[in-house]
């Protein structure tokens, strides 16, 4: 009889959970901007502009980055602890993805609410 030790069981569940959760969120998303640009009047600058300003679309959209940024961050993660075997090589790139993903999330919160 073979005795198995399961130590990690259900290691990936929370990666694979986080990336449907978000995947849905950015579909969800989509679907209301698409709805959004259907409804538009016209294509104009001034649409466009009110579009933006609106605060269900401002929410929306940082939601909308914040899954992307995550969804992101989980698959680089997971390529990186693949591939990379050396320690401090993956430490580093952790570093520079992370400081990356951050001021992708900042930029963009200073694009939808900067004068």
């Amino acid at each position: 009889m073979v005795n198995r030790d399961v130590v990690g069981a259900h290691y990936g569940l929370r990666d694979w959970l986080a990336q449907r959760v978000t995947a849905v969120i950015m579909l969800v998303y989509t679907l209301l901007f698409v709805t959004a640009l259907l409804m538009m009047p016209q294509f104009d600058f001034w649409t466009w502009k009110t579009l933006w300003h609106t605060p269900v679309m401002q929410y929306a959209t940082v939601l909308f980055i914040a899954a992307l940024l995550f969804h992101a961050w989980v698959g680089v993660r997971n390529i990186c602890m693949d591939y990379i075997k050396d320690s401090g090589v993956r430490l580093v790139l952790y570093v520079v993805i992370i400081l990356a993903l951050l001021t992708y999330g900042v930029w963009t919160v200073q694009i939808l609410w900067g004068k």
